[in-house]
């Protein structure tokens, strides 16, 4: 009887010793489930603006697009924040511009001049009154030049554009520049309006551009 029982108590332990074994690889296995499910279940990170890239801490995300010929507006975003677009209806015919704060990025104003029909006066006081330590986020949108004249296109160029210069009738521009910038900015794209090369009958494509903005400190 004394051997029976010890036969029958270790049959009794090994049983239970076997459940214990099928119930953790059960466990386990549900718990792989569970992570598989959770990581296919997760959205890739998005980037503010939608930048192919973050941007490092102590900068701001950007995206500015051109119009496109004379039926969509530019569009302006930073830190994930639409600045100006057709959407807002703050966009206009001409050069699109948008002053931020260089220090927190807070907009500071937004405004469209008419290069056009309209007088290149209202946007040489716009570009004189920017304060030091703006940036400044121009777009343009059907036809950015005719009306400009020496006095604004230098007063861009003292913001570091490289290709106010040259901007010509239909030609599509973006640029990033600043009130005080040492340098020439290397936020620019500029395409001339050619009938050999436009994608659009008399205007050129859209230029898109992104890019981090370094924040001021002082």
């Amino acid at each position: 009887m004394v051997r029976t029982g010890s036969i029958l108590k270790f049959a009794a332990l090994f049983s239970a010793f076997l459940l214990a074994v099928f119930l953790t690889f059960q466990l386990l296995e549900i718990n792989m489930d569970l992570k598989l499910s959770s990581m296919m279940s997760e959205k890739p990170l998005r980037n503010k603006c939608g930048l192919s890239k973050s941007c490092p801490a102590a900068h701001f995300a950007f995206k500015v697009a051109s119009g496109a010929a004379s039926v969509v507006g530019p569009r302006m975003c930073l830190e994930d924040k639409v600045l100006m677009s057709s959407v807002k209806n703050n966009v206009g015919r001409g050069i699109n511009i948008a002053l931020v704060n260089g220090k927190n990025g807070q907009v500071v104003r937004t405004s469209s001049f008419d290069m056009w029909a309209g007088d290149v006066a209202p946007l040489i006081k716009f570009l004189q009154e920017i304060e030091e330590g703006t940036v400044v986020l121009m777009a343009s949108f059907d036809d950015p030049a005719t009306k400009l004249n020496d006095e604004a296109r230098k007063l861009i160029s003292d913001l570091g554009s490289s290709y106010v210069s040259k901007l010509g009738f239909r030609d599509n521009w973006v640029f990033v520049g600043g009130k005080g910038i040492k340098t020439k900015s290397p936020f620019e794209q500029h395409i001339k309006n050619a009938a050999d090369t436009n994608k659009f009958d008399g205007w050129p494509e859209v230029l898109e551009m992104e890019g981090c903005i370094p924040q001021r400190s002082d």
